[in-house]
């Protein structure tokens, strides 16, 4: 059990740490006039679209296992 726990634990703070580091990349105090053009790790866009569509799909089973 703790192996489990310590496993989401590990996930919640690899993403929460790629989002902060990805909003300090992206900042107004990042991109100043002598920042570096760097990219983000992760594009959110594709993982907003991703997350969308997991959704939908997981509603849509839902309604047809839950229908019969």
């Amino acid at each position: 059990m703790r192996t489990f726990v310590g496993m989401i634990l590990g996930a919640l703070l690899l993403g929460f740490g790629v989002y902060i580091h990805d909003s300090m990349q992206t900042s107004e105090v990042a991109n100043g006039p002598t920042a570096q053009s760097r990219r983000t790790i992760v594009n959110w866009d594709v993982a907003a679209d991703s997350w969308n569509s997991l959704k939908t799909r997981a509603h849509d089973d839902w309604v047809r296992i839950s229908s019969k």
